[in-house]
């Protein structure tokens, strides 16, 4: 087993509902959460656009990183979320609002850096409000 921390933010509709359904939906996949951060509201990055809320979640698995993508992908689908990432001509990702976005953070000891995934997420370091909803979980062991 490998501790699993995700990120989910939301920025369209009912954010709060938004987080917790998706939280209800990994718990159905992973078991239910080992620890959970401070629900947060912060101001988009790269973009203008809603406040979003932000959160991190730890769980414990055995699935490959691949699976995860897989599931985290399906619930953002159920969801609502119908975007698919955009890239500009510099090859630099674009982002919009979103009803739900789940990123992997980090996946125990697991380091990769594929098309379709990298981890750990680039924004762990990138974005001044990931590292503190990480720190509140990884306390919570």
């Amino acid at each position: 087993m490998a501790a699993l921390y995700l990120e989910l933010g939301s920025n369209i509709g009912a954010r709060r509902t938004n987080i917790m359904s998706a939280i209800s939906f990994l718990n159905s996949y992973f078991g239910r959460y080992e620890a959970m951060s401070e629900i947060i509201a912060t101001e988009p990055v790269g973009f203008e656009g809603p406040e979003f809320l932000n959160c991190v979640v730890r769980y414990n698995t055995r699935k490959r990183p691949e699976t995860i993508l897989e599931i985290c992908k399906r619930i953002e689908k159920h969801l609502g979320r119908e975007d698919s990432p955009e890239y500009a001509p510099d090859g630099s990702r674009i982002y919009r609002s979103r009803i739900i976005d789940i990123d992997i953070l980090l996946y125990g000891n697991v380091r990769m850096n594929t098309p379709e995934l990298t981890i750990p997420h680039p924004q762990v370091e990138g974005r001044a409000f990931v590292k503190p909803l990480l720190a509140q979980v990884m306390e919570n062991n």
